[in-house]
């Protein structure tokens, strides 16, 4: 695929990243103490916090991998989507509350109240190279469908694309970045919504609507009722969807820190279901996309471009060769927003995490405002920085989607077994827990890198899914630390 980005094209690009830059500037004004680089001083309205929530979720994985598994597969993503509902019931039924009470910005002071301090340093520590890992991913594969429009090397698009984030996220803090999040998330309906129609109007028109082909294909099916793990089946995307956004709303910070930024709790539980009252039907927009894709690309359609090996290619191969000038860089802009909203939010809550959970608790406590505002934009640049040095490594991977699974996997599935030991009140001592937590990790590594073993090593492999291996390394992790605690439990009543 190759591309071209006339001067209008080019110029609401340089606009776009402008704006951003000027946001920052303008936020910077309200933001001079930690609450407000943090939390905005909680003056966030709900459906502001709600659109912010919503664009964390999304990202350029979202706008280019969720309508190539369309074009590839069929729309069982759309059942990690559907998985939501009761996951958010339950976290704005009993989390939320608890959230509010405490007034919590760091959700990992609730591990330490609950299993101790080893349980916050970990599911601390965890996040933190968890949103490196994410960062690095976002960035690289934004990068990659802008190389294919400008004449520049990945590592320079990468680095104008990280320092841009980082200039905005450091100067206006929360404020900033919800704001910013707000505007990307217009950018990015506007644009899915034009292609979704644009699509349309091209699939069903005519004698013999194109879409014809999707439907004798099955492209909108939701995959096999087979009680199997070790495929895409609908059980394997009940698991990870329950699981996954479990999760995020639960114990992932990018999130809880966005809800925790509006005045009241009945806000905060509002703009949850402003965030996934959007994200639903935008899931199933990006799948509608995919398919349409399909049948515009069918036999009889437009052909499709020599080179374009996977589903993930075909979506940006329609933005560089049927979209107008001037509506392409509109759509580009809107997947450059989509990977912003992720990483402006991830620059964010690490440098939230870096302040609170380590340095105010062991290291000064007594830290006065400013040095926390100037310590609060100095790891936002450190962590901005990090997570572009991960994007540069990560070009020579050969699967950037396996980087992924295996770091989400890594320290998602850590980081979710935590919370719900936490939920359950177990209680442990520091070598139970990590041991605890080293069952978790062995587990998750077995899933992430036993695969295609030698014949004599057929006995080891794991055949699972890779996208529950997180679901595996909570499950272990939750196993071991429950019998350590029922052994605890004997223990004091024996004595």
């Amino acid at each position: 695929m190759q591309g071209h980005l006339a001067a209008i094209d080019m110029g609401i690009l340089l606009l776009y990243g402008c704006v951003l830059i000027a946001m920052g500037w303008y936020y910077k004004r309200k933001c001079r103490t930690a609450d407000q680089f943090m939390v905005a001083d909680r003056s966030i309205p709900a459906w502001a916090a709600g659109l912010a929530v919503m664009s964390a979720y999304t990202s350029s994985i979202s706008y280019i991998a969720t309508p190539g598994k369309a074009f590839d597969a069929n729309w069982h993503p759309i059942i990690f989507s559907l998985c939501i509902p009761p996951v958010a019931w339950l976290v704005c039924k009993y989390a939320v509350p608890y959230y509010r009470k405490m007034q919590l910005i760091s959700v990992y002071s609730f591990l330490e109240a609950r299993l101790g301090s080893w349980g916050r340093i970990c599911a601390a520590l965890s996040f933190l190279l968890y949103m490196i890992g994410r960062s690095g991913v976002i960035l690289y594969l934004v990068s990659v469908l802008l190389t294919e429009f400008v004449p520049w090397n990945i590592v320079i698009v990468i680095a104008i694309i990280g320092l841009i984030t980082i200039v905005y996220t450091l100067l206006g803090g929360m404020e900033a970045v919800i704001w910013t999040d707000v505007m990307q998330s217009v950018v990015m309906i506007v644009g899915i919504l034009f292609c979704a129609v644009s699509l349309s109007l091209e699939v069903f028109s005519g004698p013999t609507p194109l879409i014809r082909t999707a439907l004798e294909a099955k492209k909108f099916g939701l995959g096999s009722w087979d009680l199997s793990l070790s495929s895409r089946t609908i059980w394997v995307m009940i698991i990870y969807g329950i699981t996954e956004n479990l999760r995020a709303l639960l114990a992932d910070q990018n999130y809880v820190q966005k809800y925790s930024s509006v005045p009241t709790e009945r806000q905060a539980k509002r703009s949850i279901w402003i965030a996934m009252l959007i994200y639903i039907p935008l899931t199933a927009i990006f799948l509608y996309i995919g398919t349409m894709l399909f049948a515009f690309y069918s036999p009889g359609g437009h052909q499709l471009g020599e080179g374009i090996a996977k589903g993930d290619e075909v979506f940006p191969h329609y933005i560089a060769t049927q979209l107008p000038m001037g509506l392409k860089g509109l759509i580009i802009a809107a997947i450059v927003a989509a990977a912003m909203s992720t990483v402006d939010s991830a620059l964010n809550c690490s440098a939230t995490v870096l302040l609170l959970d380590f340095h105010k608790r062991y290291i000064n406590p007594r830290i006065s405002e400013r040095a926390s505002v100037i310590y609060l934009r100095s790891t936002t640049v450190l962590w901005g920085l990090l997570g572009t040095g991960f994007a540069v490594v990560i070009i020579r991977a050969k699967s950037v989607l396996d980087v992924w699974w295996q770091i989400s996997g890594i320290f998602g599935g850590v980081i979710l077994g935590l919370f719900i030991l936490s939920l359950l009140r177990v209680r442990l001592h520091l070598w139970q827990g990590l041991v605890s937590i080293g069952a978790g990790i062995a587990t998750i590594s077995w899933g992430v890198f036993a695969r295609d073993l030698p014949p004599s090593w057929q006995w080891a492999q794991c055949d699972l899914d890779k996208i529950i291996v997180g679901a595996m390394g909570a499950t272990a992790l939750m196993v071991v630390a429950i019998l350590f605690g029922l052994a605890n439990r004997r223990g004091r009543v024996s004595a």
